[in-house]
């Protein structure tokens, strides 16, 4: 996937789009060549190093090469969201250590911890991929949906063990209720954003919600952001154990039935198959 990175040039920009003439009065939050940071490869993060910085339509955009890789084919185009102050998050790591309190939600993390599968860590960088560096997007509406995936899934719990036990239809109508308030909010990358207005805009006096119009991809983001929303919910620690061995099978779940589940390709954007047929 990273090979793919490899001295990404925008050819959909003009040098006036990279001129300095037009940089924010503050430099507030800019982080400078050199400079040690944590950026995001697909869903997870690493240290990683700044190797250019530039600033183009308006806003800051990184090339950076993440830390312990083969230099050769780590080297990616970052937007700034995407990156943390290393000194920042360090600093603030110290400060939990000193808390009684901080030290209970670091230990709450770890207790809700959900292991993804290695097929399925693929398929988010392969998502990551397709929208943040390629600039396609998942054809909506999915079919199946993240209604009908959870369906699914209760039937094959009840065709294996003969019934539906409440906890596991109490924890599926959680993921699904996680799902449609966390989209919006936290599991849409920039690019897909006017997509979802778009998607969402003639359904609103329907009271249509995100789990009937998208699928599995962005299902299995979710599942990358959970451990940090459910360390914030005061629940006991036996139903914590209980709801991470629910994930846990409903994960495997989606990895047996991946080819059915994902989309193997994703569709190009208008801007996309614009600079596409301005290069031929």
């Amino acid at each position: 996937m990273g090979s793919s990175n490899t001295g990404v040039k925008d050819d959909s920009t003009t040098d006036a789009d990279t001129s300095t003439g037009d940089l924010p009065e503050s430099s507030s939050g800019i982080f400078a060549e050199g400079e040690k940071v944590l950026a995001y490869h697909g869903p997870r993060i690493y240290e990683a190093k700044v190797q250019k910085a530039e600033f183009r339509k308006k806003e800051w955009r990184y090339f950076v090469h993440y830390l312990g890789w083969n230099k050769n084919s780590t080297d990616a185009k970052v937007e700034k969201e995407d990156l943390k102050s290393y000194d920042g998050m360090a600093k603030g790591k110290r400060r939990k250590s000193d808390s009684g309190i901080e030290k209970d939600n670091a230990s709450a993390e770890k207790l809700v911890k959900i292991p993804i599968p290695a097929t399925l860590k693929k398929q988010l960088v392969d998502d990551w991929d397709f929208v943040t560096q390629q600039d396609k997007l998942v054809k909506l509406p999915r079919v199946p949906n993240v209604d009908g995936i959870l369906v699914k899934y209760v039937e094959y719990r009840i065709k294996k063990d003969g019934s539906m036990t409440n906890n596991v239809a109490e924890i599926l109508n959680g993921l699904r209720s996680y799902f449609d308030r966390a989209l919006p909010m936290m599991l849409l990358y920039k690019k897909e954003r006017q997509q979802f207005q778009e998607a969402t805009q003639p359904l609103a006096q329907r009271s249509t919600s995100p789990s009937t119009i998208y699928g599995a991809e962005h299902l299995l983001r979710l599942f990358v952001k959970l451990p940090e929303l459910l360390a914030c919910v005061n629940i006991e620690e036996e139903t914590w154990i209980a709801m991470q061995q629910k994930f846990i099978d409903f994960l495997k779940f989606l990895q047996k039935n991946q080819s059915t589940f994902f989309l193997s390709a994703y569709e190009g954007t208008k801007s996309s198959e614009g600079s596409g047929r301005g290069k031929g």
